[in-house]
């Protein structure tokens, strides 16, 4: 895996995004650990790193293709064996919530395809290398790394779950819970949703499976629809694109996904923008013609929001700019600007709390509360209350920063514990952690990404969900957020949000 550390164009606030695939193992065995790019390119262009240095090159022929056919325009002119990372026709005009991809995997969220196509950079492309990785103690790491497989292979989750059926499978479990949100988060499940989920999937289309390199639980899916392969859909992509607005054929949904994938779209805010535009027109805060449930029109918007065109001029802003341009800023379901995932905080109370105090906005990510909450994992707990969660939350932010400082796979976590990891770092680097180091790491980690967006005049005041969760029951469920932020900064020793000088000295940040 690899990530990506940019400001967000949709947040302003700091923002980091991972893709697997082959990217990230070629660039390291090509001898980079950082690459830092700056400026902006006169015209087009893209970078070539490979195992000599660095070099730009003219991409004006590329910019304009849509993302696999400026891939293949690359690996004619740079070699098959290439990776690279690109943007698309969405990100070349800076539509807010631009994505990039790999090997057909993509860093969906917060605008990084934005980001690039502000740049004039078209794609990043590694070439192929030999070169081997030296690690401290190889007899060690290759043992553990033997357990961690052997762990991956019987858990549940990541043996019969993501690896039969993908991410979809998390459709159906998500609806029994009541917290699929339907209709911009109006309701939530739907006894339509089975259609898009991940065993009805499996049924009904010819898929195959997708792993990246040496993974074993090979959790990617390529469909077939209408003689096309589409990757995925993921579950977040099932639900943005067809659950949220109310279409449930999954042909339509799944050719959507492949749209926003070809264009550079991240899937998540594209759906979630949607949504958000079909409720202000319900409301009469605008003349549109798009409503919940038109399937027929679904690909046709997306493209009007890649290219900007009409409607889309505004919608490729995102869901918070436009509601504010519209009137009715409470519509957008968003935190920090980040249009939230396919998860009602109202039937997770942890998860709320995660989306209001995750650094980058709406995001599952940072502190998947799912896990505990709904799936049971490491261990059941009552998903209405807010007793006791701002602990469990700041516990899984510490452990994730610093597995995303590791740049490990977020999946793994549903098998292995954090001593795995700590033990798997001591053999890479001959430096000895535990698993209570990937924690402190990660509170630093944690409390940095805090300090950048208080500088950026992001601040305690920012740690909000709209008021929909917190006055408008849902199965007579809402969001205790006010208690849980209370308690979440207390925990954190951060007075209104904002880390104090002595939890700044305990952490040696002065």
């Amino acid at each position: 895996r690899y990530y990506v550390t940019s400001k967000s164009p949709l947040t302003g606030t700091a923002v980091s995004s991972s893709s697997g695939g082959r990217f990230g193992l070629l660039l390291k065995r090509s001898g980079w650990d950082l690459l830092v790019i700056v400026g902006k390119a006169s015209e087009p262009v893209y970078l070539v790193v490979d195992g000599e240095g660095a070099s730009l090159k003219e991409a004006a022929s590329l910019w304009g293709r849509e993302i696999p056919l400026a891939r293949e325009a690359l690996r004619e002119r740079e070699g098959k064996g290439i990776s690279a990372v690109l943007t698309g026709p969405a990100g070349e005009r800076k539509v807010r919530f631009a994505c990039c991809e790999n090997d057909g995997r993509f860093l969906g969220r917060g605008g990084i395809g934005a980001v690039m196509g502000a740049k004039g950079l078209k794609a990043v492309v590694v070439k192929e290398e030999g070169k081997g990785t030296p690690v401290a103690r190889p007899q060690q790491l290759e043992f553990i790394v033997y357990e961690m497989r052997k762990w991956l292979e019987a858990h549940p989750i990541t043996s019969q779950g993501l690896r039969v059926f993908g991410t979809p499978v998390l459709m159906n479990v998500m609806n029994r819970a009541g917290v699929l949100p339907v209709r911009n988060f109006q309701r939530a499940g739907s006894p339509l949703a089975f259609r898009l989920s991940g065993e009805e999937l499996r049924r009904a289309f010819r898929q195959r499976r997708r792993s990246c390199p040496q993974c074993p639980l090979a959790c990617g899916r390529i469909t077939e629809v209408k003689g096309a392969e589409v990757e995925g859909p993921e579950y977040e992509s099932l639900w943005a694109l067809g659950v949220d607005l109310e279409i449930f054929d999954p042909e339509t949904v799944i050719l959507a996904s492949g749209l926003c994938n070809r264009l550079g779209l991240d899937t998540i805010s594209t759906g979630a923008t949607l949504a958000c535009y079909a409720e202000l027109i319900e409301k009469g805060a605008c003349d549109g013609r798009f409503s919940f449930g038109e399937r027929e029109r679904i690909l046709e918007m997306i493209e009007r929001v890649a290219f900007r065109v009409e409607e889309g001029e505004l919608l490729a802003e995102g869901s918070r700019r436009m509601a504010e341009e519209l009137g009715l800023p409470s519509l957008s379901m968003h935190s920090k600007g980040m249009e939230l995932p396919a998860y009602d905080p109202r039937g997770a109370q942890g998860q709320g709390l995660a989306y209001a105090t995750s650094p980058r906005g709406g995001c599952h990510l940072r502190s998947y509360m799912i896990g505990p909450e709904v799936l049971g994992v490491p261990k059941k707990v009552d998903r209405f209350s807010a007793a006791g969660k701002a602990g469990l939350v700041i516990f899984q932010e510490n452990l994730n920063a610093a597995l995303d400082s590791l740049v490990a796979c977020r999946f793994g976590s549903f098998a292995l514990s954090d001593d795995y990891y700590a033990r798997a770092l001591s053999a890479v680097t001959g430096i000895d952690y535990e698993a209570q180091d990937l924690h402190l790491i990660g509170e630093r980690i944690w409390t940095l990404e805090r300090l950048y967006n208080l500088r950026e005049g992001i601040s305690g005041k920012d740690d909000l969900l709209p008021e929909r969760f917190l006055s408008e029951p849902l199965e007579g469920k809402v969001l205790d957020l006010p208690s849980l932020l209370e308690e979440y900064r207390r925990f954190r020793g951060w007075k209104g949000g904002t880390p104090g000088e002595e939890k700044l000295r305990s952490l040696g940040l002065i």
